[in-house]
């Protein structure tokens, strides 16, 4: 009998001393732990993200090392501090932003994302976080710089990032020779600056950082009726969710409380920050 007892007694113990331990989401000391909040993105398209070896008051540490910082990485860091969230940036290359959205990886892509209708069959969007416009990226040096319309770039080789909108929209150039697409924005500026092309299509945010980290490049815009014609989501950036996320309605909420005048400040401070090279 007293074997029983002291066996019922141990277990007792053992029972409260495991109720008496934290979960996951414990720190020391007691304090609850923050839920994270995992974001994807390139890292690799000034102004929007850039990856960068030095930490700063700005950047937000990646989780395979380096530091992240620009346009989408301020409004992942707006977001993530509405949530009430600690925001996590997750390096993935541009084509397997939405399959680690749908896997798990990641809970929201902030790369520069445009809402397409294409893009809406597989995963949702916000409200847009920033609205632009499409130009074509020059040398200054090229015979493309004085361009006006879009015809006056007949028989330009041009190109555009992988699996975007912008390669798309270059069939609407008469007489183009489009390039095969090429998977990053640093390898466009390589090839443009080295002659292999003509011009690559960009929004107009990425064409005026190219041309500060190179001074050698240019940008050509152009004025109603002689551009490309896209609809609003196609130049419009906005966070990629799952289907049915219950965090879609907080986020919007969220993204309406920074009004244009904030937004666009913040983007020319992203441009004014990023590093040479990028």
């Amino acid at each position: 009998m007293k074997k029983i007892l002291i066996l019922m007694l141990c277990a007792v113990m053992t029972f409260s001393l495991c109720a008496c331990g934290g979960g996951s989401n414990s720190g020391g000391g007691g304090e609850q732990q923050k839920a994270v909040f995992r974001v994807g993105m390139e890292c690799d398209y000034a102004p929007f993200n850039w990856t960068q070896t030095n930490e700063t008051e700005r950047s937000v540490p990646i989780t395979s090392g380096g530091y992240a910082d620009g346009y989408d990485v301020q409004i992942a860091k707006l977001i993530a501090e509405g949530l009430g969230m600690e925001l996590e940036i997750v390096k993935i290359e541009w084509d397997g932003l939405t399959l680690a959205l749908q896997s798990g990886e990641i809970d929201a892509i902030i790369a520069g994302m445009s809402p397409t209708e294409e893009r809406k069959l597989t995963i949702d969007f916000t409200d847009p976080y920033y609205e632009s416009e499409l130009v074509i990226v020059v040398r200054k040096d090229g015979p493309y710089v004085n361009a006006q319309s879009l015809a006056d770039f007949a028989g330009a080789k041009i190109t555009g990032q992988l699996n975007t909108f912008h390669y798309t929209v270059i069939d609407q150039i008469p007489g183009v020779e489009k390039e095969v697409a090429l998977e990053t924005f640093p390898a466009m500026i390589v090839a443009l600056t080295s002659g292999k092309i003509d011009g690559y299509i960009s929004e107009r945010p990425g064409a005026v950082s190219a041309q500060e980290a190179n001074p050698d490049l240019t940008f050509v815009e152009f004025s109603e009726g002689n551009g490309f014609v896209a609809s609003p989501e196609d130049v419009a950036v906005a966070v990629g969710l799952v289907k049915g996320s219950d965090l879609t309605e907080k986020i919007n909420a969220i993204l309406a409380g920074i009004d244009n005048e904030t937004r666009q400040t913040m983007m020319d401070e992203a441009v004014a920050n990023q590093p040479l090279g990028n």
